[in-house]
């Protein structure tokens, strides 16, 4: 049979791009495998679930087949974009202690990192509404585009304002073009197991990450600054241009609004819960993602050590947020991510706040990088809870413009807050994350709370 495949499909494939051979060869996996698990399933059960799920127009979700090929295209896209990204604090610590850039202040480089996610959801309104002219593919591969160019021109960067606009903005942009229109894809193939493919896919980010903390660190000392960020750009180029060929959706069974700025669902009170946990929440992961590495260095640790703290937070992504994904479905899916905010609050006052050496430093990073994130695992699945799955693209774009400006000023705030020189210089900032964490999960529990009044009404 493979061998049949293979040549039947041989000549077919000279006469296609070279994303569509990617995709076909793909399916052709996928279906032979659905074609298997048809032939031998005997679980009357599994055919219930698949004829018992549903989106709003009655079509079965198949909570499984192609979706597996777009989980793994979503978890590159996570791994090389806000993979990266988050390995930003290794770049922030190195331009706070040396002055590679003379003239900049601290709340220069803040604002690079801020910005990469701030450009990021800023440009959500207008990726939506490409993604509806023209596809969703298209403003992805602009998106890759715009990635790799950031970092290329980020490495000629003489000036701070030079580094603000490339590794910040262009970057944050690209990442933006690339990761909203994937965020909504999953949704539209997975149903009972939806929370578990967005953790998956999540997972790539704590991924790309470790890596990327480890070798951007490596790379600086061992190579030089510029080619660190040439060398990011070619990696990123390459994975991403090959997630985005493999990423289908599935728009025209769905047929979502996709509105830009949808304003109806702005006069719904829950809605406003979920905006403001957004909010509100993501003070708090700006703060912790980039202060953590010069909040070791201050506490006497060396810069091997930093750059482990921020490895360490990455790897209890990797391994935290397929477990909230599971734990989401099994659950419930918004209090799940209510207690985990809440959590990662208590955690900032009871591990982070007292730690004075490496080992209660490595512990907090370890336990926080598995719940800081709780934001980027549930609000795919949050927002089907709230308004359903035909409005999910509207509500994620009113979710990403809301998180614009805590994603920009978060680390500003907190540097503004660090008292340089005393001897604990992240006392304020810690204490920030912590309320920021805890005010915010008030908010979902309410949304939880009103949610559990309808289904009992009902």
């Amino acid at each position: 049979m493979r061998a049949f495949l293979s040549f039947c499909l041989f000549p077919v494939s000279r006469q296609i791009s070279s994303v569509d051979s990617l995709e076909l060869l793909c399916n052709v996996f996928i279906r032979r495998g659905d074609l298997f698990n048809d032939m031998t399933a005997t679980n009357p059960d599994n055919v219930m679930a698949m004829d018992t799920i549903h989106n709003g127009d009655d079509e079965p979700l198949p909570d499984g087949g192609y979706g597996w090929v777009c989980v793994a295209a979503c978890f590159m896209i996570n791994c090389f974009t806000w993979g990266i990204v988050s390995s930003y604090g290794v770049y922030l610590s190195y331009y706070l202690r040396y002055n590679s850039f003379p003239g900049a202040n601290p709340l220069d480089f803040a604002f690079v990192g801020g910005s990469n996610f701030g450009a990021a959801m800023l440009v959500a309104p207008l990726v939506t509404f490409l993604a509806r002219k023209f596809g969703t593919r298209s403003p992805m591969f602009g998106g890759v585009a715009a990635l790799a160019g950031g970092f290329i021109a980020a490495s000629f960067a003489s000036e701070a304002w030079h580094l603000y606009l490339c590794q910040g903005v262009l970057v944050g942009i690209g990442v933006g073009f690339i990761y909203i229109p994937s965020i909504a894809i999953l949704s539209q193939w997975f149903s009972k197991k939806r929370s578990l493919a967005n953790g998956i896919t999540s997972a790539g980010s704590g991924i790309g990450g470790v890596t990327f903390s480890l070798i951007t660190g490596s790379m600086i000392e061992n190579i030089s600054l510029a080619w660190s960020l040439r060398i990011t750009s070619i990696i990123a180029f390459v994975m991403t241009f090959t997630a985005v060929a493999l990423i289908r959706d599935r728009n025209k069974v769905i047929q979502p609004a996709q509105h830009p700025f949808d304003t109806e669902l702005l006069s719904r009170q829950d809605v406003w819960l979920l905006l403001i946990w957004a909010f509100i929440s993501m003070l708090g992961y700006i703060t912790l993602l980039y202060s953590l590495p010069d909040f070791a260095l201050s506490i006497g640790l060396s810069r091997a050590q930093a750059t482990d703290a921020i490895t360490y937070l990455n790897l209890g992504t990797a391994v935290g947020r397929p477990l909230i994904g599971s734990l989401s479905d099994y659950y419930r899916r918004i209090k799940v991510p209510a207690f985990l905010t809440l959590t990662c609050g208590i955690s900032c006052f009871m591990i982070w706040l007292p730690a004075n050496s490496f080992g209660p430093t490595v512990l907090f990073a370890l336990f926080s990088g598995a719940i800081l994130g709780v934001f980027w695992v549930t609000i795919g699945p949050l927002c089907v809870e709230v308004t359903g799955l035909q409005q999910l693209p509207s509500l994620l774009s009113l979710s990403w413009l809301i998180i614009v400006l805590p994603t920009f000023f978060s680390e500003a705030i907190a540097l503004k807050l660090r008292r340089s020189g005393s001897g604990r210089e992240y006392l304020y900032p810690q204490i920030f994350t912590g309320i920021a964490y805890i005010v915010a999960s008030a908010f979902l529990f309410e949304l939880h709370r009103r949610y559990q009044k309808q289904r009992s009404r009902s």
